[in-house]
């Protein structure tokens, strides 16, 4: 591995650090499970790091994922003490999606690097271009009442939000939105689906990464728990601070400034993989 100074590794902790912080008051604020942030962050340090370049985007991800099980759990508690998560979706959505992201994790070991960039760049990209319209995008009045067509949107929620490394309000948010949900109730419930998507996902990747040579140390699957152990005081700390701006603010402006952010993150994201 690198060697770097001590200088080198203050600022590399610093920006872990601080990356971490800000992904937990992003779950907490506008439901996205801290992912978006952390993903990219991760693949950054692992870049500068001589282990392979295959599993990086693959331990990003996965090790994302192993810190949004904590992170969504207590944005999630913050949220249902304001009433704010649908059970009843969330009893309907969880075992389809908990499928989906099962199958992500499972079918990574598949997949190369540039094609998880690749998912994770365009995704981001349309999630950016929606979180930056100044109403959000309005397809019905009402949820769909076809079961079948809940276990669709909440299986294929599970199982992009799996690949891309986060905990589901980066795609439930918009889409629960788009069926008129509340935006503090689809925020609130896609935090309680962050525990849905990272639990099974986690498995999926863990099981996946097992025997593959070259990773970190402290490595289980493809998920470092030396980073993760770094990273969860922070976003779990943080994620009920999210959720109190969450419902004290108008987030319109955050949302935009967060597009932005996304936005840019993405287009690298797709170089990276196609450059």
């Amino acid at each position: 591995m690198t060697d770097f100074t001590i200088m080198e590794l203050g600022f590399l902790l610093g920006t872990v650090i601080l990356s971490a912080i800000f992904a937990g008051i992003m779950a907490g604020l506008l439901g996205v499970g801290g992912g978006i942030v952390l993903v990219p962050m991760l693949f950054w340090l692992l870049s500068l790091s001589d282990f392979p370049s295959g599993i990086f985007m693959h331990m990003a991800v996965a090790t994302s994922l192993s810190t949004i099980m904590f992170t969504s759990m207590s944005s999630a508690w913050a949220h249902n003490k304001r009433g704010a998560i649908d059970l009843k979706l969330l009893r309907l959505w969880a075992p389809a999606m908990m499928l989906g992201a099962l199958s992500g994790g499972l079918v990574s070991r598949y997949m190369d690097a540039d094609e998880l960039k690749a998912i994770f760049g365009i995704i981001a990209l349309l999630v950016a271009a929606n979180m930056a319209r100044p109403k959000p995008l309005v397809l019905s009045d009402d949820l769909p009442e076809s079961r079948i067509a809940h276990i669709a949107i909440s299986g294929v929620t599970g199982l992009f939000s799996s690949l891309m490394g986060i905990g589901g309000g980066t795609l439930s948010v918009p889409i629960l939105s788009a069926f008129s949900v509340e935006i503090r109730r689809a925020v609130g419930t896609a935090s309680a689906f962050g525990v849905v998507i990272a639990v099974p996902a986690v498995i999926g990747f863990v099981l996946s990464g097992l025997g593959v040579e070259g990773r970190p140390p402290l490595s289980l699957g493809y998920v470092n728990i030396a980073a993760a152990l770094v990273i969860l005081p922070f976003t779990v700390g943080f994620a009920p601070v999210g959720a109190r701006i969450a419902h004290s603010v108008d987030t319109k402006w955050i949302k935009r400034a967060f597009a932005f952010f996304l936005f840019i993150t993405a287009i690298r994201m797709l170089t990276s993989a196609f450059g």
